[in-house]
């Protein structure tokens, strides 16, 4: 059977463990954090490896909260992600303190994948759903070879990704009737108000969305030559910064909708009813743990998730 990576993009989860970072906080009743529930749903479905993009001053943290529990159960590897890995011949905007966005993240990996590969949020909980579709997908259908790019999305319904504690940001698609990706947006600070759902582009200017849109929540399976793409675009979203930009990223969605837009990828969406939960915001965390709760009661997860 064709080998499958998942890759978790992990880089952005901040320079201190347990001094309360959101996405390391236990929510399971063993401790477990909501990367554990991903990573045991992908290895339930088919899954091989797990590759961690992290930044390099974490790694000694990071193994001891989550790696080396992790490469008990499956092969691990780990990528690492830092201001200042750039191509040849460029530089660190001055002031800038950030990494370059999730584009950037996931090439990282190249050298550590030779198969098609999951691309995941570390703090989002995503449901088992969306790992089999994928999984399923890249094993029997991703044409790896082909001149267009050959990608699939978990499509998840804009309702069932939204935080009770504030906005979110979200890739808004949109899917013809065959399935396949037309067009996706990222779209900011998207919350439910008395009035309706609203949400803004990044210049901050109203946009209009459906509850019932399907998005994008960076749950990308890709295959393995997309990191050659990524690897040539990369120099040129930097030739089109502005002087001074400290901000701007290099996403996966926007670059992912530019090769849709110009017939050089296309997307399958499959899509996934099941509900989004993570930790955005701190105040979300009682709600995690008792969404946990209930699907072990519910017998989708045991009590002790690795048995």
């Amino acid at each position: 059977m064709k080998k499958t990576a998942l890759v978790i993009m992990a880089a952005g989860i901040g320079s201190r463990f347990g001094g309360g970072i959101k996405q390391l906080e236990p929510v399971g009743p063993n401790g477990e954090i909501i990367m554990d529930y991903s990573i045991h749903d992908a290895l339930e479905a088919g899954f091989d490896k797990v590759v961690f993009i992290i930044r390099r001053d974490l790694e000694k943290d990071f193994r001891e909260i989550i790696g080396n529990r992790i490469e008990k159960i499956a092969k691990v590897e780990y990528a690492f992600q830092e201001l200042d890995a750039l191509p040849a011949g460029y530089e660190v905007t001055p002031g800038r303190t950030k990494p370059w966005g999730t584009g950037q993240a996931v090439l990282m990996v190249k050298g550590l994948v030779n198969c098609p590969f999951l691309v995941i949020n570390a703090d989002d909980y995503y449901g088992k759903e969306g790992f089999r579709l994928i999984h399923d997908y890249m094993v029997s259908e991703m044409d790896g070879s082909g001149d267009v790019y050959d990608i699939c999305m978990g499509g998840f319904i804009l309702s069932n990704t939204l935080s009770d504690n504030g906005s979110v940001t979200r890739g808004v698609c949109r899917a013809g009737a065959d399935g396949y990706l037309e067009t996706v947006n990222e779209t900011y600070n998207i919350r439910m108000t008395e009035d309706g759902l609203k949400a803004e582009d990044e210049q901050g200017n109203p946009v209009s969305v459906s509850p019932s849109q399907p998005v994008s929540m960076n749950m990308w399976g890709l295959p393995v030559k997309f990191l050659e793409e990524l690897e040539q675009g990369f120099p040129e979203f930097l030739d089109h910064l502005k002087e001074g930009d400290v901000k701007s990223e290099y996403l996966l969605p926007r670059i992912i909708d530019e090769m849709v837009q110009s017939g050089k990828a296309r997307v399958r969406v499959l899509n996934t009813p099941d509900k989004w939960f993570g930790v955005t915001y701190k105040e979300d965390k009682a709600a995690v743990v008792a969404a946990i709760r209930k699907l072990i009661a519910d017998g989708v997860y045991s009590e002790k998730l690795f048995g």
